[in-house]
């Protein structure tokens, strides 16, 4: 099932844990780092859960069992956060899926890689420029990515597998096993054949538009940078970039004609901060021994401090209910997202105590986690797991 020593039963349970109910990355890591395995997670979830309205029950093994074959039986395999062949790039973002699916070469997601996204009703001057600068960043030795949409998407795809590179990866928001759009299914199939194909929702899962942020920001932290190549305001390649920022990457936008919507997002962009990029030259000088430091200056915000898994191995689970106080923290909660930072200090709790109440929360379905490091009540908009 696996390509690492993780053992055959532990990555069942894995599995099993990341399909429970009110199971997310952030959780997920959480529950790992304070048992140790994910089956001792699994045991502990009913009690960990007890503020719930119903009593928790984890993800049916009968479930997994069918899973694990639908994987199979699609020719894939599963990838584990900790294994050796896991992208690093992608494992730096505090939300990298923890599980998944993939098809094809991964050491494709080892080489530098670039994204490459824009607008699915592109213009065809656009999609002629996605698909020479793929060709060309291929060559150049560039894995390119993208997320197999109609569009500048597929021209990216076309253009990294033309000329004998075949260097891309196609992220969907389906099931691995789940061509979509419909139009590429002939274009799925050949990046799973030829290059290297990655979901994170469970095989048979139909795509949904919650899905789709969260595929962007696989696409975005596979990539030292992002290129947008034609966008329109409020799109999801604008999504993709300000992910790319938020992680501390390049974000880079090919400029368009003022006139033409579906350059005002590009154009908006590098007002805000993007790199204006007119050749494959320029992307390849901005990206070529990318060392962590943007010369974009695009960002949204800084994200809220990160969690010190160590402190949280250092607290036994009886002392920590007593001290983080689940209803104080959700008391202090609103439907509005709020950072970690804030929260951890208004509540005067430690942190590990702060994010050990928030574990109890999410597993009861009482908060949400937000890009960034924002955590609400159930029912805010724009929230993901």
């Amino acid at each position: 099932m696996t390509g690492g020593a993780l053992s055959q039963a532990e990555a069942f349970a894995r599995i099993r844990l990341l399909r429970s109910p009110n199971i997310g990355p952030v959780s997920y890591a959480q529950l790992l780092a304070r048992f140790g395995t994910a089956a001792a997670a699994l045991d502990a979830l009913p009690d960990l859960a007890r503020r719930g309205r119903e009593a928790y029950r984890p993800a049916p093994a009968q479930r997994i069992e069918r899973e694990v074959e639908a994987v199979r039986r699609s020719g894939a395999r599963y990838l584990f956060h900790d294994q050796p062949d896991y992208p690093a790039l992608l494992g730096e973002l505090e939300s990298a899926p923890p599980i998944l699916t993939c098809r094809g070469d991964l050491a494709l997601a080892a080489r530098p890689c670039v994204a490459i996204v824009g607008a699915r009703n592109a213009s065809a001057a656009a999609v002629k420029l996605a698909r020479d600068f793929a060709a060309g960043l291929a060559e150049a030795g560039f894995t390119v990515v993208s997320g197999l949409a109609r569009g500048i998407d597929g021209a990216a795809h076309e253009g990294a597998l033309g000329r004998g590179s075949r260097a891309t990866i196609g992220v969907i928001a389906s099931g691995i096993d789940i061509a979509y759009p419909p139009q590429h299914a002939d274009l799925q199939e050949r990046i799973a054949s030829e290059a290297l194909l990655i979901a994170e929702q469970p095989p048979g899962t139909e795509p949904r538009g919650r899905h789709f942020p969260s595929r962007n920001r696989i696409i975005a932290g596979l990539a030292s940078g992002t290129l947008v190549v034609e966008a329109a305001p409020r799109s999801g390649s604008l999504i993709t970039a300000r992910l790319a920022g938020e992680a501390g990457r390049e974000v880079m936008a090919i400029p368009g004609s003022p006139l033409d919507t579906r350059s005002q997002g590009c154009n908006q962009l590098i007002r805000d901060g993007a790199v204006l990029v007119q050749s494959v030259e320029e992307v390849i000088e901005l990206l070529e021994g990318f060392t962590g430091q943007p010369r974009s200056t695009f960002r949204v915000g800084e994200a809220s401090s990160a969690f010190d898994y160590e402190e949280l191995r250092k607290l036994e689970w009886g002392e920590a209910r007593k001290e983080h106080g689940g209803d104080r923290i959700a008391g202090l909660l609103t439907k509005a997202p709020i950072a970690l930072d804030e929260l951890i200090r208004q509540s005067g709790a430690t942190p590990a105590a702060v994010h050990m109440a928030l574990l109890e929360l999410e597993l009861a379905g009482e908060i949400e986690r937000h890009d960034g490091g924002l955590v609400s009540l159930s029912g805010a908009s724009g929230a993901s797991s």
